[in-house]
């Protein structure tokens, strides 16, 4: 064969071996699989280097040990991965340490052979290439071919080209491992919710019945009672209305996010709405000497809406605001046209809530002040609530605030056409 008949074979080889790195590297990157994604960079591997077999060692960030994350052959995967190779002593554990390419022609008599490996397996290493897998200046593990078919040994064109799959590989084992991690956390925070949810489901069912009978006997004992005794009955009447508010809101919340709540929805003035509200909570907000004021367009609004959730909405963010304002405050109720929509607005002279709080407040159980020093009661349920029902009407909720500046709480509904 003549030298320019060679040349001319190995920049064909060449340029196929690069072809099959490309299509190779295209694959790597649409695959989010671990297993499926290992299996595809060992079998590329042994099919560029032309070898007997291929692995790839991951790095266990715990122990400092390399581990066999695959292999081909007929092995026992499960197994294989049980095999720790120490990175102290061994050819992997050079690669890796070092960060660069390792041929070694003689593993029979390369001390730093780790041979554990094979009497389990029952393979016969005679000479290997291992190559690092970086990821961000970061080894992860190393890439191994071992045995060339053609008995021949390993050259700079074997390194070049399984170093150019490692670095391939290695960005897209990294990316499959985050895939993965994520997907467990996502499972994790599922099963963390969905047990949130079935302890809230059982709590207020089971706290409901007994506290109907509290409620009952109070009232009926109220009733009857005298005058120095009715005062402590009334005592006991609120905090049971205030424990049924509560269990209400985690009743409704459930509702909510299983998406069981039934929406009725009629046609009314929304002024009809909030001023019945504002006139529920007069009486409280007098006795903290508080000024509610609302203030609507003369013309009446009409939505289409389920009137009792969004009553429920009203209470929530009055309720917030009353408990937040302190005593001489003003709340005020507005109403606003928008584009297709109306906007709901109550303004409070309160404490305020912190910038880094805003975009979590409507988070359900979520609490500005900590539980263990907080002076305000509730499980932080009302705001998630009532952004909830929002939503399911196609409207939004929003909060503007400042510490120490009080607050505004608004929320959208569609208007209906004709207004």
């Amino acid at each position: 064969m003549s030298e320019a008949t060679y040349n001319q074979q190995t920049a064909a080889q060449r340029i196929a071996q690069l072809e099959r790195i490309v299509a190779i590297s295209q694959m790597l990157s649409s695959t989010l699989d671990l297993n499926h994604l290992l299996s595809l960079i060992i079998q590329t591997a042994a099919e560029l280097a032309n070898t007997e077999a291929s692995s790839i060692m991951l790095v266990d960030e715990r122990t400092e040990e390399l581990f066999f994350a695959a292999s081909t052959g007929e092995v026992d995967q499960t197994k294989l991965r049980q095999i720790k190779v120490p990175i102290e002593g061994s050819l992997a554990g050079t690669v890796y340490k070092t960060g660069k390419p390792l041929i070694s022609t003689n593993t029979e008599k390369d001390q730093r052979h780790f041979d554990g490996v094979d009497h389990q397996v029952q393979f016969q290493t005679r000479e290997l290439l291992g190559v690092p897998l970086h990821v961000r200046q970061r080894c992860i593990g190393v890439l191994e071919v071992l045995n060339k078919k053609d008995g021949s040994a390993f050259n700079a064109d074997d390194v070049r080209l399984i170093m150019t799959l490692a670095s391939q590989a290695a960005v897209a084992i990294e990316n499959a491992r985050l895939v993965a991690q994520l997907r467990e956390a996502n499972r994790t925070l599922a099963d963390l919710d969905q047990l949130k949810s079935n302890f809230i489901s059982i709590a207020s069912h089971e706290l409901r019945t007994p506290l109907m009978i509290v409620l009952g006997y109070a009232e009926f004992l109220r009733d009857r009672a005298n005058d120095e005794t009715s005062e402590t009955l009334d005592r006991v009447l609120h905090s049971a209305h205030r424990l049924q508010m509560v269990i209400d809101q985690m009743t409704n919340l459930q509702y909510l996010k299983t998406g069981t709540a039934e929406m009725r929805k009629t046609r009314f003035a929304i002024q009809k709405l909030i001023t019945e509200v504002c006139a529920d909570w007069q009486p409280l907000a007098a006795s903290k000497s508080l000024t509610l004021h609302f203030q609507s367009p003369a013309t009446p609004i009409y939505v289409q809406a389920d009137y009792a959730q969004i009553t429920l909405v009203m209470n929530n963010l009055l309720d917030n605001a009353v408990a937040f304002t302190p005593d001489q405050g003003r709340i005020e109720v507005t109403i606003r046209h928008l584009t297709g929509a109306i906007a709901v607005s109550v303004t409070d002279s309160g404490i305020g809530i912190p910038k880094e709080h805003l975009n979590r407040i409507f988070d359900a159980f979520y609490q500005v002040e900590s539980h263990l020093t907080r002076h305000h009661q509730g499980l932080g349920l009302g705001l998630a609530i009532a952004k909830q029902i929002v939503r399911q009407h196609g409207g939004r909720i929003w909060a503007e605030s400042g510490e120490g500046q009080g607050s505004r709480f608004t929320f959208t509904l569609p208007v209906e056409l004709g207004n």
